[in-house]
């Protein structure tokens, strides 16, 4: 599907980031991403480095067709080929990955581009290699990248003012610290764990949604 660039700003409201590692017995990660986009997440990535290749594949097809149904953008989480093979929305890269390769020139222009930064210069970086969105973080402590530097608020809104294309924060986010982000003028969160931990992914995300509305009101 293709998206315009104000579906894309408001899709990073909710931005949930996949991680089998805490299904449940008899779970699958196809009827979870159903519940969490039935309670709102406005985005999804697919990450699961545990995976092969074809596996890899095999899922990322099966959700971004799951995604469709909602009108929610997919992206595929560093694997530029596999993105294109099925047809993803889009792909989520690192600052590495665009050093000598242009990601942009790779998808075409109608695909979605997301790229991590943790400072203004790779924030300018990022957009200068025609970013759609950029990934910011980790903005708290994350068991998922445990090197990972936490930004102040202050950096946060540096890293906004710098470019003037959407910005998520990612890192450690959950309910209890969400509202902590108010001011730093992001679009929206990315979560992990602060979903696909919870006991009930669908509660948490419909939780989730309504605080990340909130702070967002709030700049």
């Amino acid at each position: 599907m293709k998206f315009t660039k104000d579906e894309i700003r408001s899709s990073m409201l909710l931005y949930a980031v996949t991680d089998r590692m805490w299904l449940k017995p008899g779970e699958t990660l196809l009827d979870v991403c159903k519940d969490v986009l039935e309670n709102g997440a406005t985005f999804l990535q697919i990450r699961e480095k545990d995976l092969n290749e074809s596996d890899f594949e095999a899922e990322a097809l099966a959700l971004k067709t799951l995604c469709a149904k909602y009108r929610v953008p997919f992206v595929v989480n560093d694997s530029v080929e596999i993105a294109i093979q099925i047809d993803a929305d889009g792909v989520h890269v690192g600052q590495s990955d665009i050093k000598g390769r242009d990601i942009r020139a790779m998808i075409g222009n109608e695909k979605i581009l997301g790229i991590s930064a943790g400072t203004v210069a790779e924030a300018v970086a990022a957009e200068k290699a025609g970013a759609d969105y950029i990934g910011v973080g980790a903005v708290f402590s994350t068991s998922t990248k445990k090197d990972a530097r936490n930004l102040t608020l202050e950096q946060l809104q540096e890293i906004k003012a710098a470019v003037s294309i959407p910005v998520v924060a990612i890192g450690g986010i959950n309910a209890a610290n969400l509202m902590e982000l108010s001011g730093s003028n992001v679009d929206g969160i990315a979560v992990v764990s602060a979903i696909f931990a919870a006991e009930n992914p669908g509660e948490a995300t419909a939780n989730l949604l309504k605080l990340a509305s909130k702070m967002v009101q709030h700049g």
